[in-house]
């Protein structure tokens, strides 16, 4: 009955409650610093992210891992524009920022599907390099269009059917006055830090949603490596295992990023709650992480980096006959 109090009576003040996000307002004389520091990784994040989105979609054939990139792209422009654009305003407002009951219950679905989606894409990309390895013969009759799209079709869905159920478990709960969120976004373990509940039952959704968007994806990641490490072994020229193993160095750093942030904040207990720690590595999670993925694929995939060539060689002709167009014009 407390619950089911607690969410009438949250339903009913959606409209009119409030929540305040602190956000980085114990920092007064680094805001200006700290807001020109996100805005510019914020803008570098957004284009390159743009630009590998962009590359691969103009790309007549694409491979199933341009495919899987492509998504990830996506999934990252969407990622930093629900959170980093809040972050920017709190540093903008003195004390914080506000938000609504149902403008933080969206962005944490949002934020919790996105980060769900990606957990699932990594494990189908794990899975197409597995099939690259050690079915390469069978690659293109495993790997289809027609597959990779019902597998980037899968992350999504089963990753917001998981965040929908999370976000309503955590709104069900009682919200203690002043409803403040030391936090710069409304994240899970922040939003139960609120919440006027000492309850462990509190807690359960989060770990079933943890169990279910971190660990399995995770044990499917394992066991595509192990399978691959197990291949690896059976070659015997040093030069083509190290190939090998190349084509998997990308994947495998992403995936140590995402999955070492994702794990320190959301697989502990509510007792080790700790603001300023969380803060810090949500910062890296939501804002220097979707930085790197360009630059580490941009960086080693031979394949990305000529679709950026070509685009960008395709803008400069476009651009050049656009002038030539308009100066032709004025002297005509």
């Amino acid at each position: 009955q407390g619950k089911t109090g607690a969410w009438n009576n949250n339903v009913s003040t959606g409209a009119t409650m409030e929540f305040l996000l602190l956000g980085f307002s114990e920092l007064l004389r680094l805001r200006v610093l700290l807001f020109l520091v996100f805005l510019v990784i914020h803008l570098v994040t957004l284009a390159g992210n743009m630009m590998i989105f962009l590359a691969v979609v103009m790309e007549p054939s694409r491979p199933p891992m341009l495919l899987f990139l492509c998504q990830l792209s996506a999934i990252e422009l969407c990622y930093t524009l629900v959170i980093v654009p809040k972050a920017l305003l709190s540093l903008v407002a003195a004390e914080g920022s506000t938000i609504s009951f149902l403008g933080c219950a969206a962005q944490m679905l949002l934020f919790v599907a996105l980060g769900g989606a990606e957990c699932f894409l990594l494990a189908a990309m794990s899975y197409d390099r597995y099939v690259a390895i050690c079915q390469p013969l069978r690659y293109a009759a495993l790997m289809s269009q027609g597959l990779c799209l019902r597998l980037a079709l899968a992350c999504a869905l089963g990753a917001s059917a998981v965040a929908l159920a999370l976000t309503v478990a955590v709104f069900r709960l009682p919200f203690c006055q002043p409803r403040r969120i030391d936090h710069f976004f409304c994240d899970v373990p922040a939003m139960l830090h609120v919440a006027c509940t000492q309850s462990y039952g509190a807690e359960l959704p989060l770990l079933a949603a943890c169990v279910l968007l971190l660990l399995l994806p995770f044990l499917l990641i394992l066991a595509s490596y192990v399978c691959i490490a197990t291949d690896l072994l059976r070659i015997t020229s040093p030069a083509g295992r190290g190939k090998a193993f190349c084509t998997c160095i990308s994947h495998l750093a992403i995936t140590l990023l995402h999955y070492g942030c994702a794990t320190f904040i959301y697989i502990r207990p509510k007792s080790s709650y700790s603001p300023a720690r969380d803060k810090v590595v949500s910062l890296v999670y939501t804002n220097i992480t979707p930085l790197m993925y360009p630059l580490i694929y941009s960086w080693r995939n031979k394949e990305i980096r000529g679709l950026l060539r070509k685009m960008l060689r395709r803008k400069k002709i476009d651009w050049f006959h656009y002038f030539s167009v308009k100066m032709t014009v004025e002297i005509g």
